[in-house]
């Protein structure tokens, strides 16, 4: 879904300024705060890239798992042995 915006233009004597308006609702989604600082990219004549250098972390990214007192790795027990279906006996790791 796109938010369709006009651009503005103010002509001074000696310059003039274009202005983009961020709509309301896109604004409160990305959580952006007045005054806060963002630069504009150009990717080619159909694209132009908002940067935000102080964005805050994405509640949609997960974090990364830290060492935790319960270890991952394999455990030093050796697993008992299946059964041979071909000797008709089970064996239990010890001989």
């Amino acid at each position: 879904m796109g938010f369709p915006t006009k651009l503005q233009c103010i002509k001074r004597k000696s310059s003039q300024q274009w202005y983009v308006n961020l709509p309301s609702a896109l604004a409160q989604a990305m959580d952006f705060a007045p005054g806060e600082v963002v630069e504009w990219a150009v990717e080619d004549h159909s694209q132009l890239v908002l940067n935000r250098p102080q964005a805050p972390p994405s509640p949609l990214k997960k974090t990364p798992l830290h060492a935790s007192s319960t270890s991952l790795k394999p455990s030093s027990q050796k697993p008992s042995k299946a059964p041979n279906p071909a000797s008709g006996s089970i064996s239990h790791g010890s001989p």
